[in-house]
């Protein structure tokens, strides 16, 4: 079994096919995307194939070591993920076919008017074990 993280973008990816904003759907449209996800992963569940997931929430800062003695830094000149990243689902699969097509359900989940989003996610497989670097 290999290990893959699904992120969902709030923006950098290719637009979605129903692409409005969370804050402009209804309660009941929001209700039934979360339920969506819910039931997705507890299909997962039932497989052995989820190993976890979250939604974010926006708050959140970049923070580096800045010296000894000193306050950390926040904030920098980059993206920040809290613009970028609204969650994740990480799944366990015996191969990667089988991890796209996971990923491609999720992205059928309901938005705008109930319709699916047919949202763009980022598949990344987990190193089994830290890489190898030659010289």
């Amino acid at each position: 079994m290999a290990k893959y993280l699904l992120l969902k973008h709030y923006r950098g990816a290719p637009e979605p096919v129903n692409n409005v904003p969370m804050d402009q759907w209804s309660q009941d449209e929001i209700t039934a995307h979360i339920q969506y996800m819910n039931d997705f992963a507890d299909k997962l569940r039932s497989t052995g194939e989820f190993v976890d997931g979250q939604a974010l929430a926006q708050e959140g800062a970049w923070v580096r070591y800045d010296g000894e003695g000193r306050p950390p830094v926040t904030d920098g000149p980059f993206a920040e993920t809290k613009d970028l990243i609204a969650g994740w689902m990480i799944v366990d699969t015996d191969s990667y076919e089988r991890a796209l097509e996971l990923a491609g359900e999720l992205s059928a989940a309901p938005g705008k008017d109930g319709k699916p989003i047919h949202e763009w996610l980022e598949i990344r497989p987990f190193y089994g074990n830290a890489p190898t670097i030659t010289e």
